[in-house]
């Protein structure tokens, strides 16, 4: 199966209550490309379509008040091919909010890495492929975790405290006393 090529993306700005500030959320006419945590819009084009900002905005914000335990926005794939779209669209598939899912674990789930004997190499490669995601939130990997850990998460020390915020909105970790999200 050919590759569909990649559609124009605009791009738009949704204000959150994150450790990371604003979303920057890309889209085309077939669904979200793209999601950062971190960074400036900077001089990309603007998304204009009132319904489409209106629709991510309006998730993504219910989402993030713990009013809504799915985004349902349609996703451009786009960005993604091969191994690593198969590992994305089964964690999006297969882990549910409230739910995580180990690096090895989802490797496993995924049926890509068949025939990888060395150990642990299946699961570093899935915690390469998160930091990778280009939906991030829309397909969930902060709910992808170490076996002995919370794991890591783009961005450093924010990325770290992005993962901890959605973990505790979705009910994974207990509030800290510093905890400014829905209750």
């Amino acid at each position: 199966m050919a590759e569909r090529t990649a559609e124009p993306m605009s791009w738009l700005t949704v204000e959150t209550p994150l450790p990371s500030g604003p979303l920057h959320v890309a889209v085309t006419a077939r669904g979200v490309a793209a999601v950062g945590y971190l960074g400036r819009a900077g001089e990309r084009p603007r998304c204009t379509d009132e319904s489409r900002i209106a629709a991510v905005a309006g998730r993504v914000g219910e989402y993030l008040a713990g009013r809504r335990r799915q985004l349902d926005l349609p996703i451009d794939w786009a960005l993604s091919t091969g191994p690593h779209r198969a590992v994305l669209q089964t964690l999006l598939r297969e882990v549910p909010f409230g739910r995580t899912i180990t690096y090895g674990e989802l490797a496993a789930r995924s049926g890509v890495f068949g025939g990888i004997e060395e150990p642990g190499l299946a699961a570093r490669t899935v915690g390469q492929m998160m930091a990778a995601n280009p939906v991030a939130l829309l397909v969930p990997c902060h709910r992808v975790v170490a076996a002995d850990g919370i794991g890591g998460f783009g961005g450093g020390r924010v990325g770290i405290d992005v993962k901890r915020w959605l973990l505790t909105l979705e009910g994974v970790l207990e509030p800290t006393l510093d905890w400014n999200g829905p209750l």
